[in-house]
């Protein structure tokens, strides 16, 4: 959620800033920025969670309704709140946000259901790519990340996954890991220096053998994207960018990532997108989805892929 706002005086009672609300305005987040991203770039996402059988929950099914995405994956849980994040934006620099959630582990019974609708797509619909989602907030856990690349495996689909640190290491044999920095950091336990490119391609490769990992696509912020599948990798710069707003950059990486895996694209050309996505979307303010046109546009004039 946004509230849009002007700032321009000072309250008697404490130094903070007054915004005047101008506009209110529910956006998708989460796994759901993923989707609309996926959908941004001509794919069909098939949304899978466990969301709040709330008012939020409600509002959340009915944006997903008028976007006309399926909502058949999604779980409604009447002892979980509908994950919330508001961001209050005055003279469009974001001052604060607010976050409703829950990071409990859903119930065994609701992580079943969850699991039942996942098999249920695979059984019916052709899945090119499955995506998690991770933000640890106690809807994925051991359990269901193996059921679901075993799932995954058997039917020959390629898994990418964005992780976080509770679960870094429970994704085993997947095809392509896409944490940035401090999740590495934190799911390695290991202090990199981000100055330190020797080091952490060390780390990288020995993740990759860890975990038995295809690949990992690595995040470097300013630094630009580390693409490796153990034995060979690829370093590629940032784009210089005015950049306005990050929500959203490791959303839009990842969308693209399972894109260009779904369509077999090199190494090279699923890197070399990911980055100039996750740079094209920084320049506005709030989560927005990528704009399939200006990336081809810029992926051209760059000469990706050429």
């Amino acid at each position: 959620a946004y509230l849009w706002g002007n700032v321009d005086r000072i309250p008697p009672e404490a130094p903070v800033p007054i915004v005047s609300i101008r506009k209110k305005e529910n956006r998708r987040g989460g796994a759901a920025n993923v989707a609309i991203n996926v959908r941004a770039l001509g794919a069909t996402p098939l949304l899978c969670s466990v969301i709040g059988s709330d008012t939020n929950g409600r509002d959340f099914i009915e944006l997903m309704q008028q976007l006309g995405l399926s909502t058949e994956g999604i779980v409604q849980s009447p002892d979980r709140p509908t994950t919330v994040k508001t961001r209050v934006i005055g003279n469009n620099h974001q001052m604060l946000r607010v976050d409703e959630e829950s990071d409990s582990d859903i119930p065994v019974a609701e992580r079943k259901q969850l699991l039942g609708r996942i098999e249920s797509f695979l059984d019916v619909r052709k899945v090119d790519v499955i995506v998690f989602e991770d933000y640890d907030k106690g809807i994925i856990n051991k359990a269901l990340i193996e059921a679901v690349v075993r799932m995954a495996r058997s039917r020959h689909i390629p898994v990418a996954v964005d992780p976080k640190k509770r679960n870094f290491n429970h994704y085993r044999n997947v095809t392509l890991l896409k944490p940035n920095l401090k999740e590495l950091r934190e799911g390695m336990k290991l202090d990199l220096d981000k100055n330190d490119l020797n080091a952490i391609s060390s780390a990288v490769r020995k993740l990759c053998k860890d975990l038995q990992l295809g690949s990992v696509l690595l995040t470097l912020s300013e630094k630009g994207i580390l693409h490796s599948d153990g034995t060979e990798e690829l370093l590629v710069p940032a784009h210089i960018r005015n950049i306005a707003d990050v929500s959203g950059a490791g959303d839009t990486v990842i969308s693209v990532a399972a894109c260009c895996l779904a369509l077999g694209v090199s190494p090279t050309l699923l890197s070399s997108l990911s980055n100039l996505a996750g740079g094209l979307v920084c320049e506005s303010v709030g989560v927005v989805p990528v704009d399939k046109e200006q990336l081809f546009r810029e992926a051209k004039r760059l000469k990706l892929g050429a």
